[in-house]
């Protein structure tokens, strides 16, 4: 993402990812866009690639690296795709400036979430905890984008990320069979850490304001999803929840009445969606 302050920005301080409250003014980014390439490589590139059509072991590189062993060489697959997404589309399409939640809240109510910050793309030791790092080491990181949100009230703030992996889609199963059968989800030592923002309503947004968490492995797509929410007033909260127990039926936590499950899910729910029809229309072919 170009780390530019924009007119009517708050400065980040030295050594902080620069954050960005949200303006009218504001223009659409791209997250580290793709240089342009030059027409010797290009040219180049092409005489490779008719070289290569015909030796065997072209073919199965190339099918190793799409992550699908039935793709051709070079055709565009969910996985070549989605990977390069954090510096190929813009960022308003990775997190909308507003999400919609028909029947996301406590009781099927509805939800609206603004957009307050977006994080600079980083590396995932800049916005995951060790442990969680370490848990997502099989798979590698590509890149580590997010987004922060508040609801119509402005009482809650949730973070939303998006880890780029550099797995195939037998890595991407591997490590969601083991989220699944250990529960990983559910354990709070491997809860995502907040991404707050000076002069938003997420500025006081830390650890320890942290109240429900989800976090989601993609297979179809080399990502893993998720989102941590709080009470925007700061409050810290001595006993998180994931979001499974505090959306359970009759939760009577304070996390659970406050809808903070439903936030995380709600918000966390939309940006996957988003990223899901967003690699579909670039992958589908011309009929």
């Amino acid at each position: 993402m170009d780390l530019t302050p924009r007119p009517g920005a708050t400065p980040a301080p030295p050594g902080a990812y620069y954050a960005y409250a949200e303006t009218p003014a504001e223009t659409t980014t791209r997250l580290r866009p793709v240089k342009a390439r030059r027409p010797g490589r290009t040219v180049a590139a092409a005489v490779c690639a008719v070289l290569g059509l015909g030796l065997i072991g072209g073919a199965v590189t190339g099918s190793w690296l799409t992550g699908d062993s039935a793709a051709e060489p070079g055709e565009d697959t969910a996985y070549t795709v989605g990977r390069s997404l954090w510096h190929s589309v813009p960022v308003d399409t990775l997190f909308p400036r507003t999400l919609k939640g028909a029947g996301a809240g406590p009781g099927a109510t509805d939800r609206v979430w603004s957009r307050v910050a977006v994080a600079g793309d980083s590396g995932c030791a800049a916005g995951l905890d060790p442990l969680l790092l370490r848990t997502l080491g099989p798979v590698g990181c590509e890149r580590l984008v997010r987004a922060t949100y508040t609801d119509a009230t402005r009482s809650s703030v949730t973070t939303v990320g998006l880890v780029f992996t550099e797995a195939d889609a037998q890595g991407m199963d591997a490590l969601s069979t083991r989220f699944t059968t250990q529960k990983l989800a559910a354990r709070a030592d491997l809860m995502p850490r907040t991404y707050p923002a000076d002069g938003t309503v997420a500025a006081g947004f830390g650890a320890g304001q942290r109240a429900s968490w989800t976090v989601h492995v993609l297979t179809e797509v080399p990502v893993v999803v998720f989102a941590v929410s709080g009470f925007a007033d700061g409050r810290a909260v001595a006993d998180p929840q994931p979001v499974a127990d505090a959306m359970a039926s009759g939760a009577t936590t304070a996390v659970a009445q406050a809808g903070l499950g439903h936030e995380a899910k709600g918000i966390a729910d939309r940006v996957e969606r988003s990223l899901r029809r967003t690699v579909t229309d670039l992958t589908e072919k011309p009929e």
